[in-house]
């Protein structure tokens, strides 16, 4: 970041140690989700709940910029029966991380792990998001241990990339399943990478984690598959392939890839979007990127399965008049 509008607000916040650097020889603890001394780390939970029409996002980001803090989250929440997106930035420098278990706190919203084992239930108590999480299976890292590249910046990767959710949505009954992410690193989202991502749950009991990094030209340089299987352990997928097909432009202007042919060593599937219009407009981060659920079908280990879950794409960094706070790289 070569301008930051929000130093002037957390002058006040005291200074921590610069960010350790990223060494992509150092292989995360699955287990280990608590927080980390880095340049850039966010925790993620996302799902579609097609039993109750729902979607949602929910996202924390810890920043430390050469020793000065900076904390972001927000949420966002669909109603498939009436198309409704709701997002809610909360922006207030209160944050709170700790770990073992697992606590993450800004302003109001939380999520918080009951125990440190890796069965033991999540709530997110944010806003309209009134969940608890409870895993169908451990925690892993996805191979080969990090996303991104020297040139884009990497970041260290685990997930829990199954969990059932119970509890309610803006006040009404939520089920089904989600996916819950962490990393860090040194990766500046959208002002030194750009990516295509889906976290899908198929119908034979496996997870699948796509990601197509880019620099900011749109070249493709790191395009990795993670599969989690039924027994839960993570396996890099040989040979992927991620071919765009429709695209929609967004109200700001933004085009983004919304249905993909995915092919593998492990099969071909049918990427597609559920509801166009997710674009997320994030001022406490300044990043615009679109967020929802995705459907598809297709063939897995020489079987037919169905998909579900949730695909993010990367637009990029908001114009001042759209309320960005952070200049291009």
């Amino acid at each position: 970041m070569k301008r930051l509008l929000w130093l002037a607000p957390v002058l006040l916040t005291a200074c921590v140690p610069r960010a350790v650097a990223f060494d992509p020889a150092r292989i995360p603890d699955p287990a280990a989700l608590g927080p980390n001394n880095a340049a850039t780390e966010w925790w993620y939970v996302s799902g579609y709940l097609p039993d109750t029409q729902q979607a949602f996002h929910w996202a924390q980001f810890k920043v430390n910029y050469k020793g000065i803090p900076y904390f972001a989250a927000h949420l966002a929440i669909t109603d498939l029966n009436t198309g409704k997106l709701t997002f809610l930035e909360e922006g207030r420098q209160d944050a709170k991380f700790s770990f073992p278990p697992l606590s993450v706190r800004q302003g109001d919203w939380t999520l918080t792990q009951s125990a440190n084992t890796p069965a033991a239930p999540f709530d997110l108590k944010a806003g309209p998001l009134q969940l608890t999480l409870t895993p169908e299976k451990g925690p892993v890292v996805h191979p080969p241990g990090y996303s991104g590249t020297p040139e884009t910046g990497q970041l260290y990767y685990q997930s829990v990339t199954r969990l059932n959710v119970s509890g309610t949505i803006d006040g009404q009954p939520a089920r089904g399943l989600a996916w819950l992410d962490h990393q860090w690193g040194d990766q500046q989202p959208g002002r030194n990478a750009l990516w295509d991502w889906f976290g899908v749950h198929l119908s034979d009991g496996s997870d699948l984690m796509l990601y197509r990094v880019k620099t900011l030209d749109g070249t493709v340089v790191q395009l990795a598959g993670s599969e989690v299987g039924v027994d839960g352990v993570a396996r890099a997928v040989g040979n992927v392939t991620m071919t765009p097909q429709r695209q929609w432009t967004s109200p700001s202007g933004r085009t983004y890839t919304l249905d993909w042919k995915v092919k593998s060593d492990r099969g071909d599937l049918t990427l597609k979007a559920v509801h166009d219009d997710q674009e997320l407009l994030s001022k406490t981060t300044s990043i615009a990127y679109w967020e929802g659920p995705i459907t598809g079908s297709g063939t897995w280990g020489s079987a037919p399965v169905t998909v579900l879950g949730m695909g993010e794409f990367v637009g990029g960094v908001l114009t001042k008049a759209e309320g960005g706070q952070f200049s291009a790289k």
